[in-house]
């Protein structure tokens, strides 16, 4: 007699949306587990940080802030020095970013006099921790962009778009057909299966509709209408935005749908709620999206390459001299972790998307 499987309570809700309606996107199942109003992941607990589940730049130093702090306060005086600066964050965590990122661009003199700062975000729970950190700057709190006052903005996204949901697509002989979700009742579980019909190929990306038989595409929409969204804002009324993930500069085939619990990888369909969901950034994709919204792009960068041209070994140094000798190697070292190819610096990715005429943008060059 097999053993019954246990299934928390947006496992069973998710379960019956199948049995009623039959199988659904990954995009959905990923938007359930990760922002059901009750059982969403994002809903409930802290998952960052060393008792959480994954550990982000921001824990990891204080310098990565910092520099992208020193980015803004740039960035804002090339603009023009706008009297009203609405700095955003999408997904701000913790607030721990952004306090790094204060404390450095308020250095500028009228910076924090133009700052209104707002942020995006939709956890109950977060929003509680980013109002204690960030009080002295009276953040405003959104659920989504289009909410955020116009104006002349800058936006900072660190790990934001990777928990953004995705669908996929597999190339079989008889064509692209997209991967859904269903629930199979032996042995009790979520997995995948192929849709019905063929998904017409101008669907996939034109450089992956001819990909082997097997290959996996995955495309975001909700990344890339944010992107294109964040594109139109700034041209619109001025600014930039940076997007900081893992991810490939170029877009490619192949899986990389993946959950995380405890610092450890977790099978993605078991528990929904329970643990974080992700997938890789296509930043190939969101810069074509970008520069359909007519803001100037640059090709990413690595990480490292982006935090190396920003002066991140000079911080780290400054820092260190001021800290006992085991503190500095502490320092040293969590900043080698942001920047060494194989820790961060090659598998995260920046991206900047920028009004028409800020064509020289810190750390996208190489003077």
């Amino acid at each position: 007699m097999e053993k019954a499987i246990h299934l928390n309570a947006l496992a069973e809700l998710l379960r019956r949306r199948i049995a009623r309606g039959g199988p659904i996107s990954l995009a959905e199942y990923m938007a359930l587990a990760l922002g059901h109003p009750e059982h969403g992941y994002y809903q409930h607990g802290d998952p960052f940080g060393v008792e959480g589940d994954f550990v982000t730049a921001p824990e990891i130093s204080q310098v990565f802030g910092e520099l992208l702090g020193g980015w803004c306060a740039v960035l804002w005086e090339a603009m023009g020095q706008p009297q009203t600066l609405r700095l955003i964050e999408a997904g701000p965590g913790r607030g721990t970013l952004m306090q790094d990122v204060l404390r450095a661009a308020s250095h500028k003199s009228g910076f924090r006099e133009a700052l209104q700062l707002h942020l995006i975000e939709t956890s109950p729970g977060l929003r509680d921790q980013q109002k204690r950190a960030l009080q002295a700057f009276r953040p405003s709190f959104h659920a989504h962009l289009d909410d955020v006052p116009e104006g002349p903005s800058l936006l900072l996204a660190n790990e934001f778009f990777d928990s953004l949901p995705i669908r996929q697509f597999a190339r079989t002989t008889d064509g692209w057909r997209e991967r859904l979700v269903t629930f199979s009742e032996t042995p009790p579980a979520f997995c995948f299966t192929l849709a019905a019909t063929r998904t017409p190929s101008q669907q996939i990306p034109a450089g992956l509709r001819d990909a082997p038989i097997g290959s996996i595409a995955e495309i975001s929409l909700p990344g890339l209408s944010l992107t294109h969204a964040i594109a139109e804002r700034v041209c619109r009324h001025g600014g930039a935005a940076l997007i900081l993930d893992y991810g490939s500069p170029v877009t490619k085939a192949g899986e990389t749908f993946q959950s995380v619990r405890g610092h450890r990888f977790h099978d993605p369909f078991a528990q929904p709620g329970e643990a974080d969901l992700t997938a890789h950034v296509d930043f190939a994709a969101l810069a074509e999206a970008a520069r359909a919204g007519g803001a100037h792009v640059p090709p990413p960068v690595p990480q490292g390459v982006f935090l190396s041209r920003l002066g991140i070994k000079a911080r780290a140094d400054q820092l260190a001299q001021k800290a006992a000798t085991t503190e500095a190697a502490a320092i040293h070292a969590a900043c080698r972790r942001l920047i060494d190819p194989e820790e961060m610096g090659t598998l995260f990715q920046v991206l900047a998307i920028a009004q028409p005429d800020l064509v020289a943008l810190p750390g996208f060059d190489t003077t």
